[in-house]
């Protein structure tokens, strides 16, 4: 095609201003000869397009980072092609723009942001760097450790020399801690196969039973939790108790944990209001919740069994039913307590393993231990004569032994010791109950010799003055020989002529809520 020649119009010559400005009027520029082709070519557009783009605006910066794609190799004649390659020129500016505001907020910071998550991923996006692939649009992650390939069915992989069967030590290794992942989630096992570790069979095998024995221990103590009571906290069935006695009018609020010990929990609640006149709750009631786990009582049936008020209640095949057992004879023993005007808790209603008596103490403060509490000397003198008299109540009006008498269950509050933690009482006609009375003479003994009470009496004196009895023995060992034989004597007494009988025909229980 022969050229176009693109020439100006004749000058006009001199004339007014608006002529020489009017639009319509030729400019005055030399003539620019070009081909036909390089006018519809699209390079030479863009080109010009960008030229007066940066006249317009040269402090925007030209978005194009690589040659534009041309028609030359690409068939532009489908609007599908040509819509995702002005997809693909909008996606590249925009991630351009992202790359600046990057550069723009992290500046020189040592810490910086990325928008690597908002950019726009191309999938024939060809300038796009290798450090720039996303890895997460690949099928291979080379942060990922290959796993161990598999022998084929025919059990082994080679020929001749090179031959490796599904024995061989390397790959057996391998393959057992690739099959670590299978273990339970919170049996870490850690990255064996990036540290290409190589477990033998006998390892692995240690390694699998010790994760099912860990797994079915971690099963039995989330059982275990949901229904046993543990320390500051109750079961949801003992929660429904407590939530049945504060909706009956029982209890007015529970405020929270005062105490804990190896077999129960007492809690803190204020009084409500009785169902029936006789029964008065007193404004502020402690409840003591015996725990479900059965780790303590397993060993502490030989203070139920022997007992002549629960031995035909007694199994041992259901320990469980120990719990309330131990409980109901708390509640026995309070109340023998209370008739003979002890000091002691009142009792107030027992429910299942839940048992509400008074508060001692004030305004939410148990009264303190009488191990915790700082006596004058008359104080103590005066507590030890108390806790004489006391014994000797409990002896022979009550008929009961402590069996766990001891600084750590005597309460100082109003100025006189008070009684606590009677679940393990006995008899005295019980197989050990003297040597019981024995164990609480000495420990009562030793408290107050090392409080500085002249006139308190050692174990063997103060075991004869709570008994009666006139154990006449120079030495420990023997008087512990005399204490059996007595209950040996006592033993067959009780096999040969039946029980005997309890002083109190009547305790006057309150009565026992069972569902």
């Amino acid at each position: 095609m022969d050229p176009v020649e693109v020439a100006a119009a004749p000058d006009a010559g001199p004339g007014p201003a608006w002529q020489s400005k009017c639009p319509w009027g030729a400019p005055n520029t030399t003539s620019i000869s070009c081909s036909l082709a390089d006018v519809m070519s699209e390079q030479l557009a863009k080109e010009l397009q960008l030229e007066e783009e940066n006249a317009a605006f040269p402090e925007v910066v030209a978005v194009a980072e690589g040659p534009f794609i041309t028609g030359e190799n690409i068939d532009t004649s489908s609007d599908l092609m040509l819509a995702q390659m002005l997809q693909m020129e909008f996606d590249r500016e925009y991630d351009a723009q992202l790359r600046r505001e990057e550069k723009k907020i992290n500046g020189d910071s040592k810490v910086s942001i990325s928008f690597e998550n908002y950019r726009k991923v191309h999938p024939y996006d060809s300038d796009s760097s290798e450090d720039e692939v996303d890895w997460q649009d690949t099928r291979h992650d080379p942060y990922r450790a290959d796993k161990p390939t598999t022998t084929p069915r025919k059990g082994f992989i080679g020929k001749g020399k090179d031959i490796t069967t599904k024995h061989d030590e390397v790959v057996c290794g391998r393959k057992n801690t690739a099959r670590m992942e299978n273990f339970a989630p919170e049996f870490q096992v850690g990255d064996g196969i990036g540290m290409d570790l190589k477990l033998s069979n006998q390892v692995f095998n240690a390694l699998k039973q010790h994760a099912y024995s860990e797994e079915r221990r971690s099963a039995r103590l989330h059982e275990k939790k949901e229904h046993s009571t543990a320390e500051k906290a109750v079961d949801p069935k003992t929660r429904l108790l407590l939530y049945k006695m504060v909706n009956a009018g029982m209890l007015e609020t529970i405020t929270g944990c005062i105490s804990t010990g190896k077999e129960s929990v007492v809690f803190h609640a204020y009084g409500g209001k009785s169902a029936t006149e006789d029964k008065v709750i007193p404004p502020e009631c402690a409840i003591k919740v015996f725990k479900t786990t059965l780790n303590e009582f397993k060993n502490r049936d030989k203070y139920i069994k022997d007992d002549y008020r629960f031995k035909d209640r007694f199994s041992k095949l259901n320990p469980r039913k120990i719990i309330r057992m131990w409980a109901e004879k708390e509640m026995h023993n309070l109340t023998r307590m209370q008739t003979a005007g002890i000091p002691c808790p009142q009792v107030v209603s027992l429910k299942k393993h839940v048992l509400v008596m008074s508060f001692i103490g004030k305004d939410q403060v148990p009264a303190p231990k009488l191990k915790d509490v700082t006596l004058s000397g008359e104080d103590m003198k005066k507590a030890y004569y108390q806790i004489l008299n006391m014994m000797q109540q409990l002896y022979k009006e009550c008929n009961l032994v402590h069996a766990d008498l001891s600084e750590y269950n005597m309460l100082w509050h109003d100025g006189k010791v008070w009684l606590i933690d009677v679940s393990q009482s006995v008899e005295p006609t019980h197989p050990h109950g003297l040597e019981f009375l024995f164990r609480d003479c000495r420990n009562v003994s030793q408290f107050f010799q090392k409080g500085g009470v002249a006139e308190a009496l050692n174990e063997r004196e103060l075991f004869n003055a709570v008994s009666g009895l006139n154990i006449t023995a120079d030495n420990e060992v023997d008087f512990q020989a005399e204490i059996e034989a007595l209950e040996k004597m006592n033993e067959d007494h009780v096999q040969n002529h039946g029980k005997k009988l309890s002083m109190f025909s009547s305790d006057g229980d309150p009565p026992i809520y069972d569902e």
